[in-house]
């Protein structure tokens, strides 16, 4: 099944709006044919792998097919994988994961049984749910995982008193960065930092072949329309405000402007996460100032955190989220550290709201 989750990693960046999923064959111990998860419309991991033991000769008969999801059982864009096993004989399937996707449920696993093959299921599980939080998390509340990458001084400023923050960390931390882009479905940030930075927000430092969405949260609406980003590369305004002459003009170049309510003065970001996850975007990246990492931390959408942490001091600075003046440390917000790297001479940290995290493995495991 290891084999399989490392399969499944092998494609992060590939998948979406599918989740990534990686597929062993196994006899007597020997691998037989293997596979992952192609691009949405493509075979997935267990065609791929039982085609490349057809292409081989190999009979797969009776043979064990390790999965890290259920297979499907709906007509999608490609056939009921679960129908493949069949045909093919294998006589055993473990999967990681069942499916949370309602048109799956269970049913996978089901007519495999019904069919006389042998079923297990929750091999590696936490292993496997952390390669597809996103989509996992879309299935279980309809809303996308969320995670906030930033770049941070020692004493935990993100840029100089006057805005500069061109650059706290080192050439390396910034390419590094740009993998979490690669496997995001949405690079998202607020319209301060794209009237102060005018950044392009791709994937560039590392080899890809889809590029993640990116999107401004723009209450007013006041998206330049000469910004880097409008490089005919698909691109989401989320605003409150209307100017139907502007969204059409914008339209014309790829932008498709999307209204949502305005609370306490800006966006209403649960409002604009449930449509992000309506629309099939599973995990969505932040690059953004204090002001909106803060609104989403208050707002309760932060999932994660993603910290690149340089060896030098700021002193006065601006932080990395703009929150309120708490009364007592029972107020704080928490996270857990789940990762750690140095990437040149800078820190990489990766922490988790374990809360967060609990509630979706309960609603996944449950599943």
């Amino acid at each position: 099944m290891r084999q399989a989750i490392e399969l499944s990693r092998s494609v992060l960046y590939v998948t979406s709006p599918n989740p990534r999923v990686g597929c062993v064959i196994v006899r007597d111990g020997h691998v037989l044919a293997s596979g992952a998860t192609q691009r949405a419309g493509g075979p997935h991991a267990e065609v791929v792998a039982l085609r490349q033991a057809a292409q081989a000769g190999i009979d797969v008969s009776g043979a064990t097919l390790y999965v890290t999801l259920e297979p499907c059982s709906h007509h999608g864009r490609t056939p009921p994988c679960a129908d493949a096993i069949i045909e093919a004989g294998i006589g055993r399937v473990v999967v990681a994961l069942k499916d949370p996707n309602p048109l799956v449920g269970g049913q996978g696993m089901a007519r495999l049984r019904q069919a006389g093959i042998e079923t297990e299921s929750g091999v590696c599980a936490e292993e496997a749910l952390d390669i597809n939080p996103g989509f996992m998390s879309r299935m279980t509340s309809g809303m996308p995982w969320v995670w906030l990458k930033t770049a941070i001084s020692l004493d935990g400023r993100v840029a100089l008193p006057n805005g500069q923050s061109q650059w706290i960390t080192s050439q390396l931390a910034r390419d590094d960065s740009h993998h979490w882009r690669a496997r995001s479905c949405m690079v998202l940030t607020g319209i301060g930092t794209l009237l102060g930075d005018d950044p392009s927000l791709t994937a560039r430092a590392v080899p890809t072949e889809r590029q993640p969405v990116r999107a401004v949260v723009d209450t007013r609406f006041r998206i330049p329309e000469t910004a880097r980003l409008l490089d005919g590369g698909p691109v989401i305004v989320f605003t409150a405000s209307d100017d139907p002459a502007k969204a059409e003009r914008l339209a014309r170049r790829n932008v498709r402007v999307i209204r949502i309510s305005e609370l306490n003065g800006r966006v209403d970001l649960a409002e604009m996460m449930r449509w992000i996850g309506q629309n099939a975007f599973n995990e969505v990246h932040v690059e953004s100032g204090g002001r909106l990492a803060g609104a989403l931390q208050q707002a309760g959408l932060l999932d994660e955190l993603l910290v690149y942490v340089a060896p030098i001091l700021l002193g006065s600075g601006l932080p990395l989220a703009a929150l309120p003046q708490l009364e007592a440390l029972s107020q704080a917000c928490r996270y857990e550290f789940i990762e750690h790297a140095q990437v040149g001479t800078d820190m990489r940290l990766r922490l988790r709201s374990a809360e967060r995290w609990q509630v979706l493995r309960q609603a996944v495991l449950a599943s």
